[in-house]
């Protein structure tokens, strides 16, 4: 897919030049920042075509002057050890306000966190504005988003709240959202969409847990991040990339729990909570179907299918006895895997089309989970021992076969839709 990027990049900015009139001043190209990888891949593209004569040396030139090495994507073990410090710094904090810091009393102790999340907070964006080093900067920002949980654990005990209460969560998971909008920084984003998941599971379960509501939460959350993720493409692409990754993963996670034997016995247990998480996944999702029609609406579509199928999977309940298995278990079970497998397969064709391999990785991963699940629990007490890794062997086989030739057809179409596009193109001009 890379090579069809840049197969467009040189259509639209670099074609054959025919001057109709008098020759002007060439217009200053800005120079963008790729990774280094897919540099090295472009200047050795170049070379070819220049020596088979598709472009003459000048354009050569130009083209490679239009692209440099992003420093910022490569493996640095300083920027792991300082992202790690900040984590380490960070989680310490709020481990020394869980361990009460008795030698301060509460106000001292509000007072000190709140100052130490300020000095971060301020100098991330100092070093940011004098335009320190991406991993330093960086850093920094995550120490403000965990300093900015400290600070809250410490007021919730100050106002003798519990702190273990979920709320917390909810409100750390705000304030790092805040944070990492605010300043465009991923990694607040990250640390608030992190507690923003644990915060989404925990607050609704919190008085009334049940095996159902778990997979309604998982469905819903699906909705939500997908809906999210349509809304960040071609704004904030970063933030776009980790709301689909979190889409995906609630998705599998909802087909598999959906997939358990009477996970619904008890039916869905309703509290205010659950309802809020169902309306704020729908409005989002609406509103992404209605501000960006299209194919990318079929992504938080997609999403609101798994939710109501999941949801009816769990809803079907049989019987939990392993040594008595009836036609409505084998039914049950293949319901489920043949749901499972149209998902995967999905977020394949997915992952293909957004150029977003963790979709695909994650498809792959999730379906041999959950087949081995399925096949231990449910048809290992009728195929046994050996028999059953050879059965299980073989579905893994043929599921990995029909995995890469549907990924390969559809990369084959991507790739015929985009020859002709810019054929079309061509003859436009």
């Amino acid at each position: 897919m890379a090579r069809h990027r840049w197969a467009d990049v040189l259509r639209t900015t670099h074609p054959t030049t025919r001057h109709a009139g008098p020759m002007t001043a060439p217009t200053p190209v800005t120079t963008r920042q790729v990774p280094p990888r897919q540099l090295a891949w472009l200047r050795t593209e170049v070379a070819d075509w220049t020596s088979q004569g598709l472009i003459s040396p000048d354009q050569a030139e130009r083209i490679s002057t239009r692209y440099s090495a992003d420093t910022h994507t490569r493996f640095s073990i300083g920027r792991v050890l300082l992202y790690l410090g900040g984590g380490f710094v960070g989680i310490g904090l709020i481990w020394l306000v869980a361990a009460n810091l008795d030698q301060l009393s509460p106000v001292s102790r509000f007072v000190a966190v709140t100052l130490i999340w300020l000095a971060f907070l301020v100098g991330s964006e100092v070093l940011a504005s004098r335009q320190a080093s991406a991993a330093l900067v960086g850093a920094a920002r995550l120490l403000a988003a965990l300093g900015i949980g400290a600070v809250l654990f410490q007021a919730a005990q100050s106002l003798q709240v519990p702190a273990f209460e979920p709320r917390l969560l909810g409100l750390w998971s705000a304030a790092a959202l805040l944070h990492g909008y605010a300043s465009r920084a991923y990694l607040p984003f990250l640390v608030g969409v992190v507690s923003g998941v644990a915060w989404w599971f925990t607050q609704p379960m919190w008085d009334e847990p049940s095996g159902l509501t778990v997979v309604m939460l998982f469905g819903a959350g699906s909705v939500l991040a997908a809906g999210l993720a349509v809304l960040h493409d071609g704004r904030i692409d970063p933030f776009a990339w980790t709301w689909r990754t979190v889409a995906a993963g609630m998705a599998l996670l909802a087909m598999f729990a959906a997939a358990i034997p009477d996970i619904g016995g008890d039916g869905v247990v309703w509290s205010s909570w659950l309802v809020v998480a169902l309306v704020a996944a729908g409005a989002v999702a609406a509103a992404a179907v209605a501000t960006r029609p299209g194919t990318r609406a079929l992504e938080p579509l997609g999403a609101v299918v798994v939710l109501v199928v999941a949801t009816l999977i769990g809803l079907w309940t049989t019987g939990t006895d392993t040594s008595d298995i009836d036609t409505s278990d084998w039914l049950h079970a293949a319901v489920s895997v043949a749901a499972y497998v149209l998902l995967a397969v999905a977020l394949v064709a997915l992952g293909t089309v957004r150029e977003h391999p963790p979709l695909i990785w994650m498809a792959m991963a999730g379906l041999v989970v959950f087949t081995t699940f399925q096949s231990f629990a449910v048809f290992a007490p009728i195929v046994t021992g050996a028999w059953l890794f050879v059965v299980l062997g073989t579905v893994f086989l043929g599921t990995g076969f029909l995995f890469d030739r549907a990924r390969r057809e559809l990369a084959e179409a991507l790739d015929s839709d985009t020859s002709t596009s810019g054929s079309n193109e061509g003859q436009d001009r």
